[in-house]
């Protein structure tokens, strides 16, 4: 799972390239166009009155951005950002001494926010609401409570499972926002743009076939990219013409739709073994020799929205549109 060309999460060989493409402000960012104009006026908004951004949380699937706002939100602010992780910070004294080395308005991203301890996040609570840190002090009979006063900063929290937050913890964000799967436009027009800034000689419709097959996720796209000008040196004379990018993504197994081989084979178990469904989760995870939590987590969430899988309460089901992408008679044919 973790070498899937299509897979939204992020991998080692992204993050070079990802930094260097990555936009620096709200006016180079593609897409997410309401997310963008409300946090175009929240910022100078604050910028106005001198204050730090309210608190933020962006939530959505992997891939489409977070990360890259929350760095376009110092920016537009003018103040630095600290990023760590949810499972990074194990221990409330973690916290406390990263809250301790922040600057006034200065911004913290914490990613996979929903990951936090639960002795960290009350830690968090008075942080974010009155900007104070309460800590203990010594052990026992003679230990006190000491109250230290924070500079005003925001907290960016980004998650892909909005669900898992606590209610303290998500009720504490003044912006809340969710990041939407991009357009076939928006995508070729970030394909188009990366390969700019990479040097890349690309035409248009080539860029439209790699969009095609994104998945609706700008990292898979600039991944396909990466991969498609490797082809393209190599077999060709550097320029990606329509025709070798379908070539270099067929060689890939990326169909039209974005789908690669371990997506066919769940289509196809569904279908061939369990006669379309219902299935139960973990007997599907038991067929394709897959965990259930990355089925439910990885997989099962794009053939969803592109309307090919239904969750129901007696199990998963695929649908005629799955029928007729794998090349089965549909259901209507086979009920004949």
């Amino acid at each position: 799972m973790e070498d899937r060309i299509i897979s939204a999460q992020m991998m080692t060989e992204d993050q070079t390239v990802e930094f260097s493409l990555r936009p620096r402000y709200l006016s180079e960012y593609i897409g997410q166009e309401r997310v963008k104009e409300n946090l175009k006026i929240y910022i100078e908004a604050a910028k106005m009155r001198n204050e730090a951004l309210d608190h933020v949380l962006l939530y959505g699937p992997p891939g489409l951005g977070k990360t890259t706002l929350s760095n376009i939100i110092a920016n537009e602010m003018g103040v630095n950002i600290r990023t760590t992780s949810g499972p990074a910070i194990e221990r409330p004294g973690d916290l406390a001494a990263i809250l301790t080395n922040l600057q006034e308005g200065d911004v913290l991203f914490i990613d996979e926010i929903h990951r936090l301890h639960r002795t960290v996040e009350e830690v968090l609570y008075p942080a974010m609401e009155d900007f104070v840190l309460d800590i203990i002090i010594g052990k026992g009979p003679s230990a006190r409570s000491v109250r230290l006063d924070l500079p005003k900063f925001t907290l960016i929290g980004a998650t892909t499972r909005a669900g898992l937050l606590s209610s303290p913890l998500r009720d504490r964000f003044g912006v809340v926002s969710r990041l939407e799967y991009y357009t076939i436009e928006e995508l070729t027009y970030i394909i188009t743009r990366a390969a700019d800034l990479l040097g890349v000689r690309i035409v248009e419709e080539a860029a439209k076939e790699m969009a095609l097959r994104s998945r609706g996720t700008p990292r898979v796209a600039n991944r396909l990219l990466k991969r498609v000008r490797d082809f393209a040196q190599v077999v060709a004379d550097g320029m990606i013409t329509k025709e070798l990018a379908k070539t270099a993504l067929e060689q890939m197994q990326v169909d039209k739709l974005g789908l690669d081989q371990i997506d066919h084979k769940l289509l196809s178990v569904i279908i061939d073994n369990f006669k379309g469904g219902p299935v139960g989760l973990d007997t599907l995870a038991a067929s394709i020799g897959e965990e259930s939590n990355t089925i439910e987590d990885v997989y099962e969430p794009y053939l969803m929205q592109i309307g090919f899988l239904q969750r129901t309460p007696r199990g998963r089901m695929a649908t005629n549109a799955a029928y007729l992408h794998i090349g089965r008679k549909s259901i209507d044919d086979r009920n004949a």
